[in-house]
């Protein structure tokens, strides 16, 4: 399809995609406050410790994400693959004593300038414009040749090898799903996906076993009540968060568990800390936008794809896949479905790093959809394939 280009973008925003990531960030930092005033004074003596600086968190997110939407998608594709690398490097950097953060046996984070960046998180979001812009240069490759498949996950086992030794098991799994979804989408046979998918199953399995950390996380989630004041805690606690909300809740900010019961109440297990206050009510809502925002970003691909712009089409499908198997860890551990992994609930768990990488990935799906609507807006009708309407 002939590609006709707009002189100059007339910013279109997704009304839809807005709603829901304003609605996810109000109530993550509603719930965040809840989550945290008894932390806050405990450790601070201010109980407006946390819910301050997640607002500053926020602040810095949606200036980044500014940023960002003034970036054209094609300078994104000039320069895919310095991101990554850059990104490799700073796995490599966090790892050098005394120059990253460690938090809870796990060295994950730089400081610069007074705010922890969990680079891992750099990471996924560079991982994302890579695959886009591997495989908008050998799109018939992928389709074609074992190795066009293979080739991309060289890069991404050194950074799961460098994450591995922070370490950070759950961001590495989310960065292979991220490359091996994307490359499904772009059509890699579904015997050569097959095959490595094993393979990435196998590895995963074999660290789980030999490492006893990972190994007591997964024997544990499977019966967190043969231990429920050690191995079990965690989930414990979670499961009770959701048997004290029943239907409406127990009240906003009238929930107990987050009271020094439920470990990382306003960062891993900030669903939980919903399940209870807002009830199935809150869960179901929590649940709902969320699934919003994934299919929104499949759509906006297929915006993308309809409006001849690849390399865009492939962000909104990698971002999609990530939020979307981000999100569903995280409930999945606070609902007892999955093994613990120290993954956060996207645009809705405290931390400063997370919010500004998640808001800048969101940036890029709202820059995504200007620049398609721009382009099938400019197709004479007669001539257009498809139109959103």
């Amino acid at each position: 399809m002939k590609q006709y280009v707009p002189r100059q973008l007339s910013f279109q925003v997704d009304n839809v995609l807005l709603v829901v990531c304003v609605s996810l960030l109000l109530i993550g930092f509603v719930m965040v406050t809840s989550a945290s005033l008894h932390l806050g004074t405990k450790i601070t003596g201010s109980m407006s410790h946390y819910p301050i600086r997640q607002l500053i968190h926020i602040g810095l997110g949606l200036f980044f994400a500014g940023l960002t939407l003034t970036v054209p998608m094609q300078r994104w594709e000039q320069i895919n693959s310095t991101l990554f690398i850059a990104s490799l490097a700073l796995l490599l950097i966090v790892l050098v004593p005394g120059l990253g953060v460690k938090v809870n046996g796990s060295v994950r984070w730089l400081s610069i300038a007074g705010l922890r960046i969990q680079v891992s998180e750099v990471t996924k979001a560079c991982a994302v414009i890579y695959m886009a812009g591997y495989i908008t240069r050998h799109y018939k490759n992928i389709q074609q040749s074992a190795f066009g498949v293979f080739k991309p996950l060289l890069l991404f086992m050194v950074a799961s090898v460098l994450l591995l030794m922070e370490p950070d098991f759950g961001s590495a799994v989310v960065i292979l799903i991220i490359a091996m979804g994307t490359l499904f989408l772009a059509g890699a046979r579904l015997g050569q996906f097959a095959i490595l998918l094993s393979l990435v199953t196998a590895a995963a399995a074999f660290l789980v076993y030999f490492s006893p950390y990972r190994l007591v996380r997964v024997t544990s989630f499977i019966d967190p009540w043969a231990d429920p004041l050690n191995k079990g805690f965690q989930l414990v606690q979670a499961l009770i968060s959701f048997g004290r909300g029943e239907w409406l809740g127990v009240g906003l900010g009238s929930g107990v568990q987050k009271l020094f019961y439920l470990p990382e109440a306003h960062t891993d297990f900030l669903f939980s800390v919903i399940a209870e206050e807002l009830g199935l009510l809150g869960v179901v809502t929590v649940i709902s936008l969320f699934s919003v925002l994934i299919w929104r970003a499949f759509f906006i691909a297929g915006l993308a794809e309809q409006a001849g712009q690849k390399f865009s089409a492939y962000i909104a499908y990698g971002l999609g896949i990530w939020f979307g198997f981000q999100t569903f860890v995280n409930i999945g551990v606070n609902m007892g479905i999955l093994p613990t992994k120290g993954l956060t609930l996207p645009l809705m768990s405290y931390g400063g790093g997370s919010m500004i990488v998640m808001c800048v990935a969101m940036a890029l799906l709202f820059r995504v959809y200007a620049e398609a609507v721009e382009v099938i807006a400019s197709i004479p009708k007669g001539k257009r394939q498809w139109h959103s309407g």
